[in-house]
């Protein structure tokens, strides 16, 4: 069922129809409550082709817009497509700490364009961090980076067709003319193999050595102790 807007009874919706997400305030995904609606007699007079609507979270009571495309008006009501565009994302977390200063740099502006839908940006600066990276390994650092997508790609069974634009934003482009339009699903294919192969290459490296040096430190702690008890 279409979302409806009507001149007298407003928002209709369907017994079972909610909508549940991300909320880009508190993050935690939940049930979203319409708060504001525009007039409908507005709508009718002016005939736009989207429509915002303020939706309030139902975990942290925050405002949360949605703009919906119109798809047909009436006399007395205007009918919307029940998809949506999130006009404030959910800010993307990662261990930063792990990853060298400049590949860091890239990655955090490449996150803060996928988080405001700017996709191709997104693409860009993620050839950017991805190149960055390549150096920051060393000599055979861009094999191996490349191997950890193939393991992903084959771990999440996406097929080559749709894994293309992805291994060419990370791997073929050489020039900003040679990057692929990304559309929002190949764009969270690509956030999410970026991520999982900054976490192979670096993160999962600096937690276990992390982890081995505070072992090695309470080991040599507890020899310390017990031979000033001998």
């Amino acid at each position: 069922m279409a979302i409806i807007l009507d001149r007298d009874q407003g928002l209709l919706l369907a017994d079972d129809e909610q909508i549940g997400l991300e909320c880009p305030y508190c993050s935690v995904y939940a049930h979203m409550t319409p708060q504001s609606v525009p007039e409908v007699g507005d709508l009718l007079q002016y005939h736009p082709k989207h429509v915002g609507m303020v939706y309030r979270c139902d975990a942290c009571n925050a405002p949360v817009f949605l703009r919906f495309a119109v798809k047909q008006f009436g006399d007395t009501h205007v009918e919307l497509y029940r998809n949506f565009v999130e006009l404030e994302r959910p800010k993307e977390r990662f261990a930063f700490s792990y990853l060298p200063k400049e590949t860091e740099v890239f990655f955090r502006e490449a996150l803060s364009c996928y988080s405001n839908n700017n996709f191709n940006a997104f693409a860009s600066m993620c050839r950017r961090s991805a190149s960055s990276a390549y150096a920051q390994l060393g000599e055979g650092g861009r094999l191996r980076a490349f191997e950890e997508i193939v393991i992903a790609q084959d771990i999440a069974g996406i097929d080559d067709e749709t894994f293309a634009p992805i291994k060419t934003v990370l791997f073929d482009a050489d020039t900003e003319d040679e990057l692929p339009i990304l559309s929002r699903v190949q764009a969270g294919i690509l956030l999410e193999i970026l991520k999982d192969m900054f976490y192979q290459c670096f993160v999962r490296r600096g937690k276990l050595t992390r982890a081995l040096k505070v072992r090695r430190f309470f080991v040599q702690e507890n020899d310390g102790d017990l031979a000033s008890s001998a």
